[in-house]
């Protein structure tokens, strides 16, 4: 068994995901160590191509999270699905000791999913328009002004260091395996995979 910061998504069960994550301290901000944790998460994020990952998924209760949602993904849906969801390209960005304010009352409910709950997605209302602040590393900025897709995916890291998941915010209704149609085709003769 391997020690933390994982190469993998910590899944719902683990008591990481559950609990408040610690500030890091300022004498801890620009020590090696606190350099591997935060290279290790952008390496997840990046291998496993997804928008954003909190410190305690890859098993590190403190308050870190990066986010980066790449031009490229763009292709990964339907040009009106991008566009009602209000999707934009977010630059990474690597946020330590982060705070969120909520700066619009606009709601939106979208569809969301999380490494950490493999496999499954649910309609989940989030503010449309936010402001986070933190300790900016790897040349990103300390300040950020996000709407719409962006704003979802700041609000969602955030959750997980408070150890909320989506699931505890979802429309339990629209709670679903993402592969159902897969299964179904195949038989039952599906996985769902938690390594890349």
């Amino acid at each position: 068994m391997s020690n933390p910061p994982y190469r993998y998504f910590t899944q719902i069960g683990d008591p990481v995901l559950r609990q408040k994550a610690e500030a890091v301290p300022p004498q801890d901000i620009d020590t090696p160590e606190m350099g591997q944790i935060i290279d290790r998460m952008v390496k997840v994020l990046r291998h496993y191509d997804c928008v954003g990952v909190a410190a305690p998924q890859v098993g590190v209760p403190l308050r870190i999270i990066v986010m980066e949602f790449r031009e490229g993904k763009r292709e990964q849906y339907k040009p009106e699905i991008y566009a009602e969801r209000k999707m934009s390209t977010l630059p990474l960005a690597v946020l330590v000791n982060p705070e969120l304010e909520i700066t619009s009352s606009q709601v939106n409910k979208h569809p969301e999913g999380c490494m950490s709950v493999r496999g499954y997605s649910a309609e989940v209302e989030r503010y449309d328009r936010v402001r986070i602040r933190g300790i900016g590393m790897l040349g990103t900025p300390n300040e950020l002004e996000l709407e719409g897709w962006s704003a979802r995916i700041a609000q969602h890291e955030m959750d997980h260091l408070d150890g909320t998941i989506y699931v505890d915010r979802m429309d339990v209704s629209t709670f679903m395996s993402v592969s159902w149609e897969q299964i179904n085709a195949a038989e039952g003769r599906s996985a769902i995979w938690f390594h890349k």
